[in-house]
């Protein structure tokens, strides 16, 4: 048994656990205790989060993790994916249900806020890449659409706080998540008040920020009781997913941007670790983003539309009666034609299709590409497009640092697929070392056990990853046929705008 248990909950786009880790003074062993769907809810031609079943959810977990480890759990804390968020009015009293970040609401609000704030100066007092998706452009899409609750709302909690609140009370924002609203600063690492007051945004509705390992309080008595955890202690992590991943990558060469990382899941997040902000004109021009991380540094990295493409690949052929597992996918795709068609994952008909395959094969057409049909050939389409992005990215990071990128670490759900593992180190030219596969709640609950003085620097922590993994190890087969691959994929991707 051991010596300490610290709880980490962790929601994605797909699915949430609660999980334990159990911490022995040198390795850390993971243990799921409940796991479930996280499932979008079509309302009203809108689309939603269930909260409220994702918190009776996360309440079974804290409670099967109190039958577990009664007497050794130390704290929890949360991370969920980032810009998504939970109004709460006088009382406390929640206001609507949360939209989803894919709703189309937000379709034609960033040349809305463009009319009144530059392009140029929204980047330069946030440093975040412009996306559709974040919070800034749902306040102004809410703004229009339900501004009754905007009036209303006292408070605005991003998701993994909206947790910490119903833990115990605390209304704040951890840094690491507040930076993918697009009104954070990077200099101030405080809310760009500014900013919102241009776009006629309410600023009273801004909570305190705080950073990773800060004690938010102890368990609401109810909580406590329902779930018999009794007076514990709850710890911010780094409260956005790819932070607390990103704190877990098992590289030795901390404090150099000499190493890229991909978060790789329903999202790609591929990016390399700062000390400072890039809020260039270069970085602006190439839509990068600067999120914050543990310890003050900041993540410089692409948001990719990753790993959603197969998903949603998997459901049409699901639909069309067609269930395949994803390593029945990657079985297929390994048997198509290599390198014939390619997308751009990140074009717009991708973000919410209503046929992923059909979207895939439009973009073919329209590019004069051979259209791939069976379900391998657009699986691999999916992959080999992916790595050809991570290539493009890989380049544009090496740019802006100035620092030739010697190895990538994939961590994340992502990390087990060998097939796009193995085509990321052939496209980008470099190593590639997939693991852990559970980076994210490492990242979370090491950082709880930094909080209770269990471990000390990052470098520490990193080493305990390493310690407590398995990590697989892909070196690039040089081949012409990427090179090749590589301008095909950039002449496709003009010819489609």
């Amino acid at each position: 048994m051991a010596d300490q248990v610290y709880l980490g909950i962790d929601l994605g786009a797909e699915s949430g656990r609660v999980m334990a880790g159990l911490w022995n003074g040198r390795k850390l062993r993971l243990e799921q205790l409940h796991r479930f769907a996280n499932v979008p809810v079509a309302l009203a031609d809108t689309l939603r989060w269930d909260v409220l079943r994702l918190w009776a959810e996360i309440q079974d977990g804290l409670t099967a993790g109190a039958r577990a480890y009664r007497g050794k759990v130390v704290s929890v804390g949360a991370d969920t994916w980032g810009v998504d968020f939970v109004l709460l009015g006088r009382g406390d009293e929640m206001l609507g249900q949360p939209y989803h970040y894919r709703d189309a609401r937000t379709n034609d609000q960033m040349a809305r806020a463009f009319k009144v704030v530059p392009r140029a100066e929204i980047f330069r007092q946030t440093g975040l890449q412009f996306m559709q998706i974040n919070t800034l452009y749902q306040l102004l899409a809410l703004q229009t659409t339900r501004p009754e609750l905007l009036s209303a709302a006292q408070g605005l909690l991003l998701m993994p706080d909206f947790i910490h609140w119903a833990l115990c009370g605390a209304k704040v924002v951890e840094h690491s998540n507040g930076t993918t609203t697009q009104f954070m600063n990077p200099k101030t690492r405080d809310w760009a008040r500014g900013l919102l007051r241009k776009l006629d945004l309410p600023t009273r509705i801004l909570p305190p920020v705080v950073t990773a390992g800060t004690e938010l309080g102890k368990l609401r008595a109810g909580v406590a009781a329902r779930t018999g955890l009794g007076d514990l202690r709850v710890v911010a992590p780094p409260t956005h997913d790819t932070a607390a991943a990103v704190a877990a990558v098992p590289t030795t060469r901390t404090g150099k941007p000499d190493w890229a990382y991909i978060s790789s899941g329903t999202w790609s997040l591929m990016g390399v670790e700062v000390a400072e902000p890039s809020l260039s004109a270069r970085t602006l021009e190439l839509n990068f983003t600067n999120e914050g991380g543990v310890d003050g540094t900041f993540r410089l990295l692409r948001n990719i539309m990753g790993l959603w493409l197969v998903q949603q690949c998997k459901q049409s052929f699901e639909r069309r009666g067609a269930k395949r597992t994803y390593a029945e996918l990657a079985d297929l795709a390994a048997g198509a034609p290599a390198l014939r068609s390619l997308v751009d994952p990140d074009d717009s008909r991708f973000f919410n299709p209503p046929d992923m395959p059909r979207a895939i094969q439009e973009y073919c057409r329209a590019t004069g590409q051979r259209i791939p049909r069976r379900e391998g050939e657009l699986i691999r389409c999916a992959y080999e497009s992916l790595a050809l992005k991570y290539r493009e990215v890989l380049h544009s990071l090496e740019e802006l640092t100035g620092q030739r990128i010697e190895v990538i670490h994939v961590v994340g759900g992502g990390s087990q697929s060998a097939i796009l593992n193995q085509f990321t180190a052939d496209a980008c030219g470099r190593p590639v070392i997939a693991g852990p596969v559970e980076a994210t709640v490492m990242g979370n609950v090491l950082t709880q056990a930094r909080a209770a003085g269990a471990l000390g620097s990052l470098t520490e922590l990193r080493t305990v990853v390493r310690q407590s993994s398995q990590l697989i190890t892909y070196e690039p087969v040089q081949s012409p046929v990427w090179e090749d691959a590589a301008a095909r994929f950039q002449s496709g991707r003009a010819a489609a705008r």
